[in-house]
């Protein structure tokens, strides 16, 4: 299974995203993508894309409906002047 995670909402300024950009975990642990990928994302995405990848429901974890999760980066955009970025995490089998 791939999980497809898009960036669907930046508040503030990233210098890393743009709204539309994704990255794919493919079989549940390799990383794809050809542009560079910020930290804070992928720590925001550790604790949960094991269960995601494995088909338990964003819902079940309480990070959104049957079919999409939510989650967002760990930068407090209003006092480190950065960007925090929402992401949406939808499956697609392989």
């Amino acid at each position: 299974m791939e999980l497809i995670i898009e960036v669907i909402d930046i508040k503030g300024i990233c210098p890393v995203y743009k709204v539309g950009d994704s990255f794919i975990l493919k079989g549940g642990y390799k990383l794809m993508n050809d542009k560079p990928l910020c930290m804070h994302s992928l720590a925001s995405l550790m604790p949960y894309y094991n269960a995601l990848s494995n088909g338990i429901k964003p819902k079940d974890l309480g990070l959104g409906d049957s079919e999409v999760a939510y989650i967002q980066c760990l930068d407090p955009f209003h006092w480190t002047g950065g960007g925090t970025v929402t992401f949406a995490i939808k499956k697609r089998n392989e």
